[in-house]
């Protein structure tokens, strides 16, 4: 199992635009939400999700690309230019 870490560089002032950018919960993976800024910094956002194996992450992206709903919160996010930037890292749990 792998998860996808995505850290967003947000506009603290578009926290509400950001928080109505939905998680597409249909194309596969195990969506953990977003997590947005409480306590620290305000312009820090998070979202993890969590696939059998990278290459199961690959056909996700696949499927985003090609999605009418993923592509019109794509656009929802560049038009309200809430998201900075962000940064990927994939992540592998480590259990007792």
């Amino acid at each position: 199992m792998i998860t996808c870490y995505l850290k967003y560089v947000i506009d603290p002032y578009k926290l509400a635009e950001f928080e109505h950018i939905p998680l597409v919960n249909r194309l596969g993976g195990t969506h953990h939400g977003y997590f947005m800024p409480h306590e620290g910094a305000s312009n820090i956002a998070l979202a993890l999700f969590s696939f059998p194996s990278l290459a199961t992450y690959e056909t996700y992206r696949e499927k985003m690309a090609a999605d009418p709903e993923c592509q019109a919160a794509f656009a929802f996010a560049e038009q309200t230019r809430c998201i900075l930037s962000y940064e990927r890292s994939f992540m592998r749990p480590v259990f007792e």
